[in-house]
C-alpha cells in the first residue's frame, strides 16, 4: 500500500518539531556538523543502519565535519510522508549519539 504524500501545510507544521530540518524542492532536509571527518562518517554508517532497519533511504552526503541528510518518498511521487518524519527523527536521535549540532 502506497505512502500518501502530506499537504505542504502539514509538512510545515511537522517541521516545527524538528529543529534545523527545512523543507524545499520536495524534500526535508538537514545538515549536522560535527567534531570530526571521522565522527561525520561513523554518524554515516549509522544512519544507513536506520534506513536499512527502516526500509526507507535518504541521500547522504558526508563533508570533512558535516553529514547532510535529504528524504522524500519515491512511492508517493517524491512527495514527502509519514515515512520521511519518521526517519528524520531517527536521524535526530543518532545525530545527539554522536555529539553532531
Amino acid at each position: 500500500m502506497p505512502t500518501e504524500p502530506l499537504p505542504q501545510r502539514e509538512v510545515e507544521d511537522r517541521l516545527r518539531e524538528l529543529p534545523g530540518w527545512s523543507f524545499a524542492d520536495d524534500r526535508i532536509s538537514r545538515t549536522y556538523r560535527l567534531a570530526t571527518h571521522f565522527a561525520a562518517a561513523a554518524m554515516v554508517v549509522h544512519v544507513a543502519r536506520v534506513q536499512d532497519e527502516l526500509d526507507h533511504h535518504s541521500d547522504l552526503t558526508l563533508g570533512y565535519d558535516t553529514v547532510t541528510v535529504s528524504v522524500h518518498t519515491h512511492e508517493a511521487g517524491g512527495a514527502v510522508t509519514e515515512r520521511d518524519f519518521r526517519l528524520a527523527s531517527r536521524v535526530d536521535a543518532v545525530a545527539a549519539a554522536h555529539g553532531a549540532s
